[in-house]
């Protein structure tokens, strides 16, 4: 066991040990707490600060655009000596954009407050990783477990207690709760989490972060405003040509650097490039119908659809989506036990596409709503726990870390990329006269994220065969496979072995 430093020194061995695990949930509840802030609450954002639905997204947008930036380079930042510092810094920030929020009289503030909680997103890989160099080894992997649990359990939990709290204390009550956890987070990191100085910190790609954010909010904000500006509008084509143009910028200089943010090499393994664009795609379409599902059960009923729910309804239909994608997540290792990786993962998306068009087809009941969350959630678990085990049976021991890391961003990406989509296709199909979402526009959202896991599926057939693994991958893919078998499998550690 390392020794503590500093604040470190009012708590003894024992108690520090025994108060760690804990204050590692609660930090990783944080990431639950700003995920929960965000798709429900879109209709009362519009509502309360008299935007357009497609505006209103961006106050989720925003915070997944974050974390697809900040999660690595909060990895880079937390490796070596500088762990407890990242974790504080971090939790400032994540605070600091809670009162934001709370106090934004208009879109942009709010926005703007969102995208400082997004940087929450990177503390799971860290409170990861502080649980493996401070535990005693007994305990790692069941803690490790915990941490994804309550990372993706939480959510179920946050989003009708958000609602809950923005229908009786206001839009603004639902942000000073996320600025309250995170203040709780922030005190008992200062006190508990072990200082380290062990290590050498990793040098932050500074150019690369400018370059990946830059093509990243190029890119999304021509696709959020494609239907508004014109899609062969100069603005459209500008940003999107903008956008490709950094990414370019930014692959060559990620190959060249000597300390990149993401190892980008690994994509010449077959597997692993397969299992990104799984990740992606699967990404895009999680979001695309998270989003959709909870502004179409919101939507009032006179209009001819949708059923006039509360922010409270809206957040419990997506508890059967946490449930049971920890359900479908717990049965990875005895399906990979006798088939592979392969065949769940292509199950899993053919399952996702199967609820997307549940939902465009059967969406007159609320029961029928949750039905669909539910087997979405199935697929979502099962696939997004084989992606990880994939990985690592298909890189070399050294490169686990980076490979894993490059997924995170990926599927950051994909959420991001699929919330701005659902709010182009929303106000692309909104009535001529009033402006308001139409049917149409919700079941093409479905539709179309059905039709790209279809594509995800057929990706998925192209995964080299059970045996087709790098045997040096093997104790990794081994650890991975354990974890799922309590958690939801992804235990994902930017710039480390997570072995």
């Amino acid at each position: 066991m390392r020794t503590a430093r500093g604040s470190d020194s009012r708590l003894n061995t024992s108690q520090r040990v025994a108060a760690l695990g804990p204050v590692l949930v609660i930090t990783t509840f944080v990431t639950s707490i700003i995920s929960s802030l965000g798709a429900p609450l879109i209709p009362t954002i519009a509502k309360n600060l008299h935007v357009s639905l497609s505006t209103a997204q961006w106050s989720l947008t925003a915070t997944l655009l974050s974390g697809a930036v900040c999660a690595p380079v909060m990895g880079r930042l937390g490796d070596g000596s500088r762990r407890k510092a990242t974790m504080i810094g971090g939790l400032v920030v994540v605070t600091l954009g809670g009162v934001i929020a709370a106090l934004a009289s208009g879109i942009d503030a709010l926005i703007f407050g969102r995208a400082l909680q997004g940087v929450g997103l990177g503390l799971v890989p860290l409170a990861m990783a502080t649980a493996r160099d401070q535990l005693p080894k007994h305990r790692v992997v069941p803690m490790i477990g915990l941490l994804s649990v309550s990372a993706a359990a939480g959510v179920g939990v946050g989003y009708p207690i958000s609602g809950l709290i923005t229908d009786r204390l206001g839009l603004s009550g639902a942000y000073w709760f996320g600025a309250i956890v995170s203040v709780t987070a922030l005190i008992c990191v200062v006190v508990v989490i072990p200082s380290t100085s062990h290590g050498q910190s990793a040098r932050l790609d500074v150019v690369g972060t400018g370059l990946l954010a830059g093509a990243l909010i190029a890119i999304l904000v021509a696709v959020a405003q494609g239907y508004l500006w014109g899609w062969g509008s100069s603005k459209v084509l500008g940003l999107l040509a903008t956008g490709v143009i950094l990414l370019v910028i930014w692959t060559a200089h990620q190959l060249r650097a000597e300390a990149p943010l993401v190892n980008l090499r690994l994509l010449r393994q077959p597997a692993v490039f397969a299992a990104d664009a799984c990740a992606f795609v699967l990404g895009i379409a999680m979001y695309m119908t998270l989003s959709a599902a909870t502004q179409f059960v919101q939507h009032p009923r006179e209009e001819g659809f949708g059923f006039s729910s509360s922010v409270v309804v809206a957040g419990l239909i997506l508890i059967p989506l946490s449930a049971l994608m920890l359900l479908g997540s717990r049965l990875l290792p005895i399906l990979d036990r006798r088939f592979g990786l392969r065949v769940p993962m292509t199950m899993g998306c053919m399952v996702v596409a199967f609820a997307c068009s549940y939902f465009a087809l059967f969406h007159n009941s609320i029961w029928e709503s949750i039905v669909a969350m539910g087997v979405l959630g199935i697929g979502l678990g099962s696939t997004f726990a084989a992606i990880p085990g994939l990985i690592v049976r298909s890189v070399p021991h050294g490169e686990t870390g980076s490979a894993l890391g490059f997924y995170q961003v990926v599927r950051f990406v994909g959420f991001s990329l699929g919330s701005a989509l659902c709010a182009s296709i929303v106000e692309s199909h909104a009535s001529p006269s009033t402006h308001q979402p139409s049917v149409g526009g919700y079941t093409t959202v479905f539709w179309v994220a059905g039709s790209i896991c279809v594509v995800a599926a057929l990706v998925t057939l192209t995964l080299p065969s059970r045996g087709a693994i790098v045997s040096d991958g093997k104790r990794a893919a081994d650890q991975v496979v354990r974890l799922v078998e309590l958690s939801d499998g992804e235990n994902l550690v930017f710039g480390e072995d997570p072995s």
